[in-house]
């Protein structure tokens, strides 16, 4: 350490050099996070339609079959044979619906399933918070104490690169740089 460099200048040099051989890392890892949370998002929104559509069938026969069944319990001649015709409606409709909650409860767990990534971000993102943690408060020490930027760096700052229209000088702006250049 030169004896122009405060020990928080140092402190704040580490900081930095320590998250720039971190950083790659870190980006990484929020990149793996963010692939597990695509992967699962769209696996749970399949399993979803999926399942809407066996519910909207399972639906549409309980509608047909209870429609049905009024309409017989109204007639005034029923036969035996159109009463046991309705109870085997009614049995495969009980069948359809019976197999249709057992793949709802296997819908159900393959969503469970699928938010497994939850646990494992958690540990991603506590693990990248780790590394920028530490970094934080000797960058803000490091960017106060170098916060008196003089006119001239700061003006070349100003005017370096291409302007776009949200970085763009203002007239105001123009007329105070020139101002502070003596113009």
């Amino acid at each position: 350490m030169s004896q122009s460099e405060s020990p928080l200048t140092a402190a704040a040099h580490q900081a930095l050099h320590k998250l720039s051989q971190e950083l790659p890392d870190a980006c990484e890892r929020l990149d793996y996070v963010k692939g597990m949370t695509d992967q699962a998002a769209s696996k749970v929104l399949g399993i979803v339609e999926s399942a809407q559509e066996d519910a909207q069938a399972v639906g549409r026969q309980g509608h047909e079959l209870s429609e049905s069944l009024q309409r017989l319990a109204a007639a005034p001649d029923l036969s035996v044979e159109r009463a046991r015709a309705m109870m085997r409606l009614c049995a495969a409709y009980a069948a359809g619906a019976a197999g249709f909650a057992d793949r709802v409860k296997g819908l159900q767990t393959e969503i469970m399933m699928a938010q497994d990534f939850q646990d494992l971000s958690g540990q991603v993102i506590n693990k990248v918070l780790a590394m920028l943690r530490p970094a934080e408060a000797p960058l803000q020490q490091l960017l106060a104490a170098h916060d008196h930027v003089e006119p001239e760096t700061a003006a070349q700052e100003q005017l370096a690169g291409v302007q776009t229209p949200d970085k763009a000088l203002q007239q105001d702006d123009v007329d105070a740089l020139l101002a502070e250049m003596g113009f």
